[in-house]
């Protein structure tokens, strides 16, 4: 597996390895080759990843992945796309997606937006999540949310035309930044009802961490305009 390469200054993560298991690195050395996507210098295809044209969603920061692989089990007609740096999330998802016998799964470790800005196909994806990034709620850091006018203009390429941005944040300033930014970008409306699809979110381990200290969740789903 490559080292994560980045060209930008600014980096929207911080590289918190934490200290990989036993399970976790047999899982890189066995399902690594079988699941995961190395980003070399050219564009990816999307649709030749999966050997099929089914339709393809993208899930940026994914943490230990489980609930990338509920959705994947929940979804078979789906393909997904997983995107997350930390190498022991990584390592437990690969064991997650062999245990349940999934293959419309893929992963990459890389940072997901030079990877949106030079490494993935127009048009490849019906739906992006983004649930529950970094905060980086100290006011001098909020220049690194992802969520900002850049995120939002790589979107509009690689979504299909009338595709889903479903973001999730139990940080009610965080909220408040993505929905204006939002509300600010012409390509984009409040998808509505958004019922259905904010129900059929996995709960995860962040979402959990957050509403035992009290954050309330603010689920946000913004369609882009054909």
């Amino acid at each position: 597996m490559r080292q994560i390469l980045s060209t930008r200054s600014l980096r929207t993560f911080v590289l918190r390895q934490g200290r990989l298991t036993a399970g976790q690195s047999k899982n890189l050395q066995d399902y690594w080759p079988r699941f995961g996507i190395e980003v070399e210098d050219a564009v990816l295809d999307v649709e030749a990843l999966f050997t099929n044209d089914n339709p393809c969603w993208l899930e940026i920061g994914f943490g230990n992945g489980e609930s990338l692989v509920e959705m994947a089990a929940a979804h078979p007609a789906v393909n997904f796309l997983g995107v997350e740096v930390h190498l022991p999330g990584v390592g437990h998802v690969l064991g997650e997606i062999a245990a349940h016998d999934l293959t419309n799964i893929r992963i990459i470790r890389y940072d997901a937006v030079e990877l949106l800005d030079r490494f993935l196909s127009d048009n490849a994806f019906e739906r992006v999540m983004l649930f529950f990034p970094d905060p980086w709620h100290k006011k001098r850091h909020h220049k690194r949310r992802i969520v900002n006018a850049e995120f939002l203009g790589h979107l509009q390429r690689v979504l299909k035309p009338g595709g889903l941005l479903h973001t999730a944040t139990d940080w009610a300033s965080y909220a408040e930044h993505i929905e204006l930014t939002l509300q600010q970008n012409d390509h984009f409306a409040r998808a509505t009802p958004a019922t259905d699809i904010v129900s059929a979110r996995p709960p995860t381990k962040f979402e959990a961490r957050g509403i035992r200290l009290g954050h309330s969740v603010t689920d946000l789903v913004y369609r882009l305009k054909h």
